[in-house]
């Protein structure tokens, strides 16, 4: 039952997962959380290096989509402005939300890696309906106020994965 928080890979940032890596393990399309994951939580716009990566990403045919629990007008304002769908207010980890962003990608499920800052919400949610899915370390330490309660829980996950030795440890971390 914990192995749905287990994720099939963890990087340090997007910044780190290539294109040609991705394709080889069969993905086509990224679903990517907005808040800490692509910029922090409070901040509003896409950085220079965030709209690089995307465009990295989309030159080599690789789809991508933006997803995040947050209200709609927030999600808008980031992905409007460099024409990148998304999902607002999805209500992760939902499966309902993860199968709809695979069909607006217009791909299989396991096409598709879903990549957030989140064990319970987006491992869990990309997990349950079998996509690929990739843990990366928070951009901030400092976190919306209903993320604070998932982070607790979220470091008794990760520190029985580190035990067991499903994880590695990450500064983070320490």
């Amino acid at each position: 039952m914990l192995e749905l928080f287990l994720p099939n890979e963890q990087k340090k940032s997007i910044f780190e997962l290539k294109p040609e890596d991705l394709k080889m393990k069969g993905i086509k399309g990224l679903i990517v959380d907005l808040d800490n994951t692509l910029i922090p939580w409070n901040q509003a716009f896409a950085t220079k290096e965030v709209k690089e990566w995307f465009q990295l990403m989309t030159t080599n045919d690789i789809k991508l989509l933006v997803i995040s629990n947050n209200q709609v007008d927030r999600v808008t304002t980031f992905a409007y402005p460099i024409n990148i769908p998304y999902i607002g207010r999805a209500k992760k980890p939902l499966p309902k939300v993860f199968l709809k962003a695979s069909k607006i990608l217009n791909l299989k499920t396991n096409e598709v890696a879903i990549i957030g800052d989140q064990l319970l919400t987006d491992v869990l949610g990309g997990n349950l309906v079998g996509h690929y899915t990739i843990l990366v370390d928070p951009l901030v330490r400092s976190d919306a106020p209903v993320t604070q309660f998932n982070r607790k829980v979220e470091s008794l996950l990760l520190e029985r994965f580190y035990k067991k030795g499903q994880l590695a440890r990450r500064k983070r971390d320490e």
